[in-house]
């Protein structure tokens, strides 16, 4: 079963974001960057769920860090956030992400679809 790892500091969001995952695949937790940092190169995790407006470290600092490192550089991330304008798809694209789904998760497909894009090319 593929994993998926979600950064996310809301415990309602990662709540959410499990009840979906749940039934395809495993899911791992980090509610801040540090602790995604420090955990993700032994996570073993398929593709990463990565907030944008996380405490201490923001989403697009995390994904720098993580693109930095070579043992997990290649991880598929995917944006979760609240900037729905259209500026911010592109920002968020060009900042390294490979997708960017908005939040609230109203509509569970869309989520889901950008992960198989991903996982499933």
């Amino acid at each position: 079963m593929p994993k998926i790892a979600v950064v996310e500091d809301n415990p309602d969001n990662r709540l959410l974001v499990s009840a979906i995952l749940e039934d395809s695949y495993s899911v791992v937790e980090y509610e801040n960057g540090p602790l995604a940092l420090a955990g993700l190169p032994y996570a073993s995790a398929d593709l990463v769920l990565l907030d944008i407006s996380l405490p201490e470290m923001d989403g697009i600092e995390v994904l720098a860090r993580l693109r930095a490192d070579d043992r997990i550089r290649r991880l598929p991330v995917i944006a979760l956030t609240a900037h729905a304008a259209v500026s911010d798809r592109e920002k968020f694209i060009a900042a390294g992400f490979d997708d960017y789904v908005t939040k609230p998760i109203v509509d569970e497909g869309i989520l889901l679809g950008a992960i198989e894009k991903l996982l499933h090319p």
